[in-house]
């Protein structure tokens, strides 16, 4: 089986569906990608939101949970924030977990990644962040990236 990047359409189908978002990989730094993208879907989402890092116990006012066996109910959509040699084992992770999306953030790549999770029946989306995706379908962002509300190139009349 050949994993193929699901297009826009199947990104947002994927997102629409989606009820929970566990971010792998979360980190309490403000400056972190992580972190921004976790304030972004408490705050804009009504995803129930859970977070992963075995150095944490609490983010944002949640609990952070050691590993994704640990974090209660049923795994949905995973987003990673890790390094790339450790994606086979955060993949091997989010299979066991039953989770329906594997989704890696802007900069992950692992295609043998992309095979097994897709081979187990899992969604994979890779090199995509959650928070701009959300964001572009659901009205934050124009298909370009930015929001069109604020930037203009009309003079004043």
């Amino acid at each position: 089986m050949t994993w193929q990047a699901p297009g826009a359409l199947a990104r947002q189908r994927i997102l629409n569906r989606t009820r929970a978002v566990t971010i792998i990989g979360a980190s309490a730094n403000p400056a972190r990608p992580s972190h921004f993208v976790a304030s972004y879907l408490l705050a804009s989402s009504d995803y129930e939101v859970s977070f992963v890092n075995p150095t944490l116990t609490e983010l944002l006012g949640k609990p952070v949970y050691p590993s994704l066996a640990e974090v209660p109910g049923q795994a949905d959509l995973v987003s990673v924030f890790r390094r790339h040699e450790d994606l086979p084992a955060v993949a091997e992770e989010v299979i066991a977990a039953g989770a329906r999306t594997l989704w890696l953030q802007l900069g992950l790549w692992h295609e043998e990644v992309a095979e097994r999770a897709s081979a187990a029946g899992l969604d994979v989306v890779m090199d995509r962040c959650v928070k701009i995706e959300h964001a572009r379908f659901h009205g934050g962002l124009h298909l370009a990236g930015f929001d069109t509300g604020v930037i203009d190139s009309r003079r004043p009349s």
